[in-house]
């Protein structure tokens, strides 16, 4: 039985690597609302889209999906998440999924995973997704945040350097020789109680180095409980390069 769960999909104007990226074109249609579709096929109760453009909300609402308008000032996307929640009155034992605005190849499958992950562990915090990393021109991408885990499936680390880092072996020996690196995909759910904690926190001293927030829950003393996903999820639409391998991929809708 799947977990009774909501979506929230933050999106913002002012990216720094690729700017107005929620109203860009793809396939004729705008990547939010490719995102927004792909979460209509989950078994989400709810899909929001929560956002500080107006131009985004009136975007959303042209194609017939929710948006709520927040605060401009939030430093991530949790915050922004949090605000929309509180605003539609959400209980605290609320299971939400944020599902970031730049993945239109989201499988609708790792959204219900993800809430699942919740459901089953009562004790969690915050659950998420992570992926086998193949290569090693991929474990040294400094824009692949990489997680290491406990042998419950914890999150112990995220960062974007090499973790854990081979000492006494080149990458593709150690890989040969069964080392692994996981790629963390950012997909998470929360209890609304969790992104209430969240909110209160100050940017976290990790968390300002490695620009993954993340870490701030890790260094509150939270549990991010994690699961291998159920399918391979591609990467998402934060560059140029990126938005072009997506058109490629996804049909023209005109």
């Amino acid at each position: 039985m799947n977990a009774a769960y909501r979506i929230v999909i933050p999106a913002r104007m002012a990216s720094e690597r690729l700017p107005g990226k929620p109203l860009l074109k793809i396939g004729g249609r705008t990547l939010i609302e490719h995102v927004y579709r792909r979460a209509c096929e989950s078994s989400a109760l709810s899909v929001v889209v929560a956002t500080d453009s107006d131009a985004v909300r009136a975007a959303v609402a042209a194609f017939g999906g929710a948006a709520e308008l927040t605060s401009t000032e939030h430093q991530s996307g949790t915050d922004r998440i949090s605000e929309c929640v509180e605003k539609l009155g959400w209980p605290d034992s609320e299971v939400v999924v944020n599902l970031q605005g730049d993945e239109p190849l989201m499988p609708a499958a790792c959204l219900d995973q993800a809430a699942g992950i919740l459901q089953k562990n009562g004790n969690a915090d915050v659950a998420s997704l992570y992926w086998p990393i193949g290569t090693a021109q991929e474990v040294e991408d400094s824009n692949v945040v990489k997680v290491v885990l406990s042998e419950t499936g914890e999150a112990l680390y995220f960062s974007r350097s090499v973790i854990p880092y081979p000492r006494n072996l080149s990458l593709p020996d150690a890989m040969q020789a069964g080392a692994a690196w996981n790629r963390h995909i950012g997909l998470y759910a929360y209890r609304v109680r969790a992104l209430k904690a969240f909110t209160v926190l100050p940017v976290s001293t990790l968390e300002g180095i490695e620009k993954l927030e993340q870490l701030r829950f890790l260094e509150a003393g939270k549990r991010i409980t994690m699961e291998q996903a159920c399918s391979f999820i591609p990467a998402g639409v934060d560059t140029p390069e990126d938005l072009e391998r997506v058109r490629k991929l996804i049909p023209d809708t005109d």
